[in-house]
């Protein structure tokens, strides 16, 4: 009898393992959530953005190889004005533009936090970098308004709207997200790393350009290719500034249009499940699939960590 009852107590799940248990539960059913989150979204994103095709009739080559927008009509040739490229093309150039500017600025700014004089970028940088974080998009849109606009007028001519204004704020705006990860991917090199080739009679330079960079480059990879997500993603800031032309870029300096500044200007003018409604879910398809290769090639590059020299 007293083996039985010693045999159930034994059995028996103490309460430290019920709490155990319901915080697997929980964070099961938070994984699960967020899951079934990302999954309706995709799917219903898809659905409105793939209804200009199936529903519509509208060519995929047409859209993704046409120059006019103007959802509704038709080209001289008979097709539906749909041609989302111009705005293929402005959100490609204007992210591409910004990443290749900002990128050294963010190298030199983050190895002069960690290498160069930790204790002056902690108290300078750090805090200028988290006050460009916290700045509304809104503001940067204005402030572009007000004095890229007019800069690139006086400076390289046309309208002062255009490719060129629209990198350069973004060029301020993605600065900090790209600083602050190379910052981070700088401090998780070991320190034994610094000291080996220090020890082997390496300059502080040629420790910080062979070993500490090479080491880090995975993770600067990884910041520049999040500084382009949010390039890519961003809407009113760049709505501003750009035009808002939905025509194929001349140059820098000419009025043209994103993907996102099309969206913001003419979601609210349309109504759902018309042929005009459809064509800017098609473009919010386009952004949708574009993030999720952002976020992929972040996986690759996590996976393949640093290159081969």
């Amino acid at each position: 009898m007293q083996n039985q009852k010693l045999a159930k107590q034994l059995m028996k799940k103490s309460k430290t393992a019920r709490y155990e248990r319901f915080g697997r539960l929980l964070s099961l059913s938070a994984l699960l959530l967020i899951m079934a989150i990302v999954l309706g979204i995709i799917v219903f994103v898809a659905s409105k953005g793939l209804a200009t095709f199936f529903k519509d009739g509208v060519s995929v080559k047409d859209f993704f190889t046409g120059t006019l927008w103007n959802p509704g009509t038709k080209t001289p040739s008979g097709h539906q004005a749909v041609g989302a490229l111009p705005m293929i093309v402005g959100s490609f150039l204007v992210t591409i533009l910004a990443a290749l500017l900002s990128t050294p600025f963010a190298i030199g700014t983050a190895v002069y936090m960690t290498e160069i004089s930790p204790k002056r970028g902690a108290k300078i940088l750090q805090p200028v970098t988290e006050l460009l974080v916290g700045i509304p998009s809104v503001v940067y849109g204005f402030i572009g308004l007000s004095v890229v606009v007019p800069f690139v007028r006086n400076t390289f001519g046309g309208s002062g709207f255009g490719i060129l204004s629209g990198t350069f704020v973004l060029f301020v705006m993605i600065l900090p997200t790209i600083v602050s990860m190379t910052v981070d991917a700088l401090k998780g090199v070991p320190q034994f790393y610094r000291q080996a080739s220090l020890a082997l009679g390496a300059t502080k330079w040629q420790t910080i350009w062979k070993v500490v960079l090479r080491a880090a480059t995975p993770g600067i990879l990884t910041a520049v290719v999040f500084g382009m997500a949010r390039a890519f993603g961003e809407a009113l800031a760049v709505q501003m500034v750009i035009g808002n032309a939905a025509l194929m870029p001349q140059n820098l300096t000419s009025p043209a249009s994103t993907l996102t500044s099309v969206l913001t200007a003419g979601m609210g003018n349309t109504v759902m499940g018309s042929m005009q409604n459809d064509a800017l879910w098609s473009l919010a398809l386009v952004l949708l699939v574009m993030s999720l290769f952002f976020n992929l090639v972040v996986h690759m590059i996590g996976r393949k960590g640093a290159f081969k020299k």
